[in-house]
């Protein structure tokens, strides 16, 4: 029996790490990947029956992590969910502060970490991988907003489930999609 071997994908990188390493730089992406987030987040559909918008601010968060790195990655939805709550407006749909939903932005910045550390290990090189990834990021952003959401809303575990999981699975198969042909074309552009 043999067994192909099969070359790993390089590894150690996240695309911001292509750019001349400086002090300067990682400000300035701590910041861009904290204004990103809060442009996306503006983009916000209600869901009927739900107290969470449908916005591009998930997919923002999870490519601010794969492409910045857990690192860089949380320290941008750190300063996100910071500024929100010190009064920017730049919450889902123009809000700041406390809210039902603010459990997701918490599910965000480890969500964050989870895809930053990944992509860091090559996860973000191939599609499949990609889709992992995306998925693990997603759970992860649910694991934690959805019983914030039924805390803060005082909702039973299957009312938040209904409310803030079940209505947003599509919108968030999508957003995987964008990502795992986004990020492996990417790399095959930088040829690293």
């Amino acid at each position: 029996m043999s067994t192909a071997a099969v070359a790993p994908a390089r590894t150690g990188k996240v695309l911001a790490d292509l750019l001349p390493s400086s002090r300067v730089r990682d400000v300035a992406l701590v910041l861009g990947g904290a204004a990103l987030t809060g442009l996306a987040a503006q983009i916000a559909v209600p869901v009927p029956g739900s107290p969470v918008p449908v916005t591009g601010q998930t997919f923002a968060a999870l490519l601010v992590g794969t492409t910045l790195g857990a690192r860089r990655g949380v320290s941008s939805l750190a300063l996100y969910a910071l500024a929100g709550l010190a009064g920017v407006p730049w919450f889902a749909g123009g809000a700041s502060g406390l809210s039902v939903s603010f459990g997701y932005v918490l599910g965000m910045i480890l969500a964050t970490a989870a895809v930053g550390a990944l992509a860091r290990r090559g996860a973000d090189r191939s599609v499949p991988r990609m889709a992992a990834t995306m998925l693990l990021g997603e759970a992860v952003i649910y694991l934690v907003g959805v019983p914030y959401l039924a805390y803060a809303a005082g909702m039973s575990a299957s009312a938040a489930v209904a409310a803030g999981l079940t209505p947003f699975l599509i919108g968030d198969a999508v957003k995987a999609a964008l990502a795992m042909g986004l990020l492996p074309t990417a790399w095959k552009l930088v040829k690293e």
